[in-house]
């Protein structure tokens, strides 16, 4: 059944409702109620975000767009926090196939004001989401608080400009802090606009200059199913794909617990779990899955999970 709103209707949804953001109720400050405008849907796809300077360049708005299109097309929705430059960018670029917007005010006090009409093309397939009520004007200290929702209800970030001091790097650290993926596009070490970006990449950031550098690294948490769910094909092995096919619908009591005793504190590859527990990716995807769910797993950087 459709979860699309009338565009001006708001709709309240409280922690642990079903239209609530599944990502984002895993997060540690995870707002209590949020205000939704516009196709609640979106919210089943996965989402990456992408964000970045308002003062853009336009060779960062160059990349913006195309890594957008090639995140679409592999199956993704975006997020992003409607600002100018590089956020808008990403908006525009997925308004066809569905974008969320955050927001850093009420639902009826959208920032800047010119993206209004912006806001009001996202709201056909997409959504605005806030945690703010109605009538409140968003204040310097309200940004911050609305980069975790972006990086909450999202798979990674992609921070494509960030100067030294840039609120997208605030949205990187939160990444990290919730155990979401980072990347960042490198730039010119004579481009202000590239000193965040190249400054996280020196600090494990994964480098990105194209979407498939993205889809490599969150193919592994969300599973081969993303292609066939949405529409299109994702690149994978064959023989994954015919173990796939031959795999039970849900893991065998034996398969979980060869899975669940590979797992410690100490990081260990989605790829190592397969090898070593002689059962399916698709096996050890669901039973990561429903331990992330249980909140016994925190994931990093570059695929790898461990136990909390």
């Amino acid at each position: 059944m459709s979860s699309r709103l009338a565009p001006n209707l708001v709709a309240l949804v409280a922690l642990g409702e079903a239209r609530y953001p599944r990502r984002l109720q895993m997060i540690d400050d995870a707002p209590p109620l949020l205000a939704i405008r516009g196709n609640a849907d979106v919210l089943a796809m996965p989402l990456v975000a992408i964000v970045g300077s308002r003062n853009a360049s336009a060779a960062g708005v160059k990349i913006t767009e195309r890594l957008t299109r090639g995140l679409c097309e592999a199956g993704f929705a975006t997020a992003s926090g409607l600002a100018r430059g590089i956020d808008a960018a990403a908006h525009r670029t997925s308004v066809a196939t569905g974008t969320v917007a955050v927001l850093a005010g009420g639902q009826d006090r959208v920032y800047p004001p010119e993206h209004a009409g912006l806001l009001e093309d996202i709201l056909g397939t997409g959504l605005a989401v806030t945690e703010m009520p109605l009538g409140w004007e968003p204040r310097a200290r309200d940004f911050p608080r609305r980069n975790r929702l972006i990086s909450g209800v999202s798979l990674g970030v992609v921070i494509v400009e960030a100067a030294k001091r840039s609120g997208s790097l605030i949205t990187a650290r939160l990444a990290l802090e919730q155990g979401r993926e980072v990347f960042a596009v490198p730039g010119s070490p004579l481009d202000p606009r590239a000193e965040g970006t190249n400054g996280l990449i020196k600090q494990g950031a994964t480098p990105v200059t194209d979407a498939d550098d993205i889809v490599s690294v969150l193919r592994p948490i969300i599973g081969t199913e993303l292609g066939s769910q949405w529409g299109n094909e994702l690149p994978a092995r064959e023989e994954e794909l015919e173990e796939d096919d031959k795999s039970p619908a849900a893991p065998a009591a034996d398969e979980r617990a060869r899975v669940i005793a590979l797992l410690s504190p100490a990081p260990v590859s989605i790829d190592d779990l397969i090898r070593l527990s002689n059962t399916s990716p698709r096996i050890v995807r669901m039973v990561l899955l429903e331990l992330e769910i249980a909140g016994r797993i925190e994931r990093h950087g570059g695929g790898l999970v461990a136990l909390i």
